[in-house]
């Protein structure tokens, strides 16, 4: 069934029978800006909401009633909740709505006019429009990790953003969190099979994956497994052919690499590198780095592979190296501003953006930027917070930092940079009604 009722939007934030404004425009003043008029058509259906929508998402617990403005008017009222909404056209709105228990598709069409109304418009002193301005979306603190974790493992998947495992003050984590940036929430995945920390991850063909790190009781990781969304669980790979804690790891070509890291010692960095074939399920060696480095950053931008900072010993790197996979080979390109390890890195139009790390003496903040088509580092706006062993990764067109150590405290926060602004910003932005 289908019914054609007409709300309106009010200055504090409910949506009104707009039915009772006839013979009450006198209600509302002539300089009142806020009023926003709509009509809508409610296509009700008994079919439960869904449990999760693509669609943005509108504050959950934004409900109200369908009520007269004037106190004097009677009118039986109407119990409502939002549930979702989205804009499909300059000045049509699709909502997801309960109404009186009964789930409805809400079409609200709007319409852009002058201050004041033609004289044409019935019983009101100005057109009024439904149009989401800046002011109807609110910024509030993004929602935080469930754990505080450093040293974590971290990857763009299916526009989510993965954190897994990692450690705190007490111990090394298997448990695997998930973040939607449209919901601002975070889920739990199934937990890896190992406990483990200074390890990175990488997608390769669809599949996460996560090999080497530390359980945190003095033993370096040669175990890996990969997460099966299909079946939310983690399944062992093919054991890395040595023990590698602190080690980059990064999918390009349809393989898996994993470069440097630490001796068993944790003492000085390592040059050997491996690559994993998903089809042979091997893994065999490649090209040595030039310089011994651990707690590097590792990406692909552009077909190569690139192995940013670290340390050698303990003496944190400026040095960046790049690798050919057609002729094998590892290439000293320009080094960063400042010298790092621990950093995290993100890839973003084309570029490459170096978040955080340690610098020898304490966790920093600053950010560079790599032109590759310039071989040219720049600095870039500081996060917000200082983060070692911090998560960084891009989803959509934003870069995530999450987690980390701030030098005082293991972080749960999560920030993301404005490339168009060039700030970092622990806030997102929802809708309000």
């Amino acid at each position: 069934m289908e019914e054609v009722q007409t709300l309106y939007y009010s200055a504090d934030h409910k949506l009104l029978d707009g039915n009772l404004l006839d013979g009450q425009a006198e209600v509302f003043g002539s300089d009142d800006d806020h009023i926003q008029f709509v009509q809508v058509h409610i296509a009700q259906s008994e079919k439960k909401p869904p449990r999760e929508n693509g669609h943005k998402q509108i504050s959950s617990s934004s409900t109200g009633c369908l009520s007269s403005p004037n106190a004097t008017v009677q009118s039986p009222k109407h119990e409502w909740k939002i549930v979702a909404s989205e804009k499909t056209s300059n000045n049509t709105y699709l909502c997801l709505a309960v109404l009186d228990g009964i789930f409805c598709v809400i079409f609200l069409h709007g319409r852009n006019s002058p201050q004041s109304s033609p004289t044409s418009t019935p019983k009101l002193s100005k057109s009024l429009s439904f149009e989401m301005q800046q002011d109807e979306l609110i910024e509030k603190p993004m929602s935080p990790m469930q754990y505080a974790r450093s040293g974590l493992g971290t990857a763009e998947m299916n526009g989510k953003l993965i954190a897994a495992g990692g450690y705190n003050r007490e111990e090394c984590l298997r448990t695997v969190e998930c973040y939607d940036p449209h919901t601002d929430h975070w889920s739990f995945l199934a937990p890896m099979r190992t406990p483990r920390a200074r390890f990175q991850m990488a997608v390769l063909m669809g599949q996460l994956y996560v090999v080497g790190g530390s359980n945190g009781h003095s033993d370096d990781l040669s175990c890996g497994e990969m997460y099966d969304s299909n079946i939310d669980d983690w399944i062992p790979v093919p054991e890395l052919r040595t023990n590698r804690c602190n080690a980059g790891v990064c999918a390009l070509d349809g393989k898996l690499y994993i470069v440097g890291g630490s001796d068993p010692y944790g003492q000085k960095g390592l040059k050997n590198c491996d690559v994993f074939d998903p089809v042979t399920k091997l893994w065999t060696s490649c090209a040595p780095l030039n310089i011994r480095r651990h707690q590097s950053a590792v990406c692909e931008l552009g077909g190569y592979l690139y192995i940013i900072g670290g340390a050698e010993s303990w003496n944190c790197l400026n040095t960046v190296e790049r690798y050919n996979p057609e002729n094998n080979t590892w290439t000293l390109i320009a080094p960063m501003n400042v010298a790092r390890r621990g950093a995290g890195v993100a890839v973003l139009n084309g570029k490459l953006f170096v978040c955080g790390g340690f610098d020898g003496s304490h966790a920093i903040s600053c950010v560079e930027m790599y032109d590759p088509t310039r071989n040219e580092w720049k600095m870039m706006g500081n996060m917000t917070s200082p983060r070692s062993n911090a998560g960084i990764a891009t989803v959509g067109n934003t870069i995530y930092a999450v987690g980390g150590f701030d030098g005082n405290e293991f972080l749960n926060t999560v920030e993301v940079y404005n490339l168009e602004s060039n700030e970092w910003s622990p806030y997102t932005k929802i809708f309000q009604f």
